[in-house]
């Protein structure tokens, strides 16, 4: 469910369920966990990508096997919590390729790295209130990319649009064309691997440590919330029969 490639020190690890829209499942969210131990233990890496196979980047959370079953469900959301943060806290820059839909957590995964490049198209955003689910775990790092006032009128609104205005939002930092995508962030990866590794790591560091993106209690309590509004009526209500159809 996850590849790991790697050329010039530049290490790309891509979500591979692309039957499925790089969903994120128990399963794919626990290999995510077992990548990066191998991830952060390279020394060599000079910039980390993030991306998808497929048609979409993520499509956001898969459900489907936890629905009724709260405590996999926490489960879940605590180890896609966690998985966040050891992205944020990698030591070099992080890029996120965005060559189709990050939706829900996927768009919290793209947020998370310190770039973004996706194309006009993309479809990015946070429909979780929509289906009776609240955005807690993602709410955090929206807040630290775009503003408190920005995050909160976006996952109030619920909904999506396109990577230009994903990219006019701030929750992207490059627009591409489609076609070209995945070289336009593989080039700007070999211009920030020229950087200084440890003025990088130190420089991360301590910005992590400014917007309080080290935090574990936050992240913890953001899992709960969710997996709590998850469990309730309302959203079982409206989340049942999407996965009744699969």
């Amino acid at each position: 469910m996850i590849t790991l490639s790697k050329q010039d020190n530049i290490v790309t690890l891509s979500l591979n369920r692309p039957e499925k829209h790089n969903a994120l499942s128990l399963a794919l969210i626990q290999a995510l966990h077992t990548a990066l131990d191998e991830v952060e233990a390279d020394d060599e890496m000079r910039v980390f990508i993030l991306t998808g196979e497929g048609r979409s980047f993520c499509a956001g959370m898969d459900l489907q096997g936890v629905i009724d079953d709260p405590d996999a469900m926490r489960e879940m959301l605590q180890l896609l919590a966690t998985a966040s943060q050891r992205i944020r806290k990698l030591s070099v820059p992080t890029i996120a390729c965005v060559q189709g839909a990050a939706v829900g957590g996927g768009c919290g995964l793209m947020i998370i790295c310190d770039f973004a490049f996706t194309h006009p198209e993309a479809k990015v955003g946070y429909p979780e209130v929509d289906l009776g689910v609240c955005p807690a775990v993602v709410a955090p790092w929206l807040i630290k990319k775009i503003g408190a006032g920005k995050a909160r009128s976006m996952l109030l609104a619920g909904g999506t649009m396109s990577g230009l205005q994903g990219y006019e939002a701030g929750l992207v930092t490059h627009v591409c064309d489609k076609e070209g995508l995945s070289a336009d962030a593989l080039a700007f990866a070999h211009i920030l691997a020229r950087g200084g590794k440890n003025a990088m790591a130190v420089t991360k560091r301590w910005l992590n440590e400014l917007d309080g993106s080290v935090d574990k209690e936050v992240l913890t309590k953001a899992a709960n919330l969710s997996a709590d509004i998850i469990a309730g009526d309302e959203a079982q209500k409206r989340l049942k029969p999407l996965y009744s159809k699969q």
